[in-house]
């Protein structure tokens, strides 16, 4: 599974509808609205690397009130409880 982190800027006043236009896309796990320079980060989920163009440009690019995406490929995740297990193999 290859997780992308979509950082939008959309037009003002449209941050809203934007926001729960993207929601909708299948491959989107969960959507936040943020302060800062951009509007909206997607968390985008696919099982291959090739796809995350089709749903970042051709899903998310086309969502009416979309001005830009950058999108960030994660290599690692790093969770509470997966830390405290990997101290504790073996012992």
């Amino acid at each position: 599974m290859v997780t992308a982190l979509c950082f939008i800027t959309a037009e003002p006043n449209r941050v809203a509808d934007v926001g729960a236009e993207i929601a909708r896309i299948p491959q989107v796990r969960v959507v936040y609205s943020v302060t800062g320079e951009l509007d909206i980060v997607a968390i985008v989920e696919v099982p291959e690397l090739e796809a995350v163009p089709d749903v970042v440009t051709d899903r998310i690019g086309a969502v009416p009130g979309v001005l830009t995406t950058q999108t960030h490929i994660a290599f690692r995740t790093y969770r509470p409880e997966d830390l405290g297990a990997g101290f504790s193999l073996g012992y």
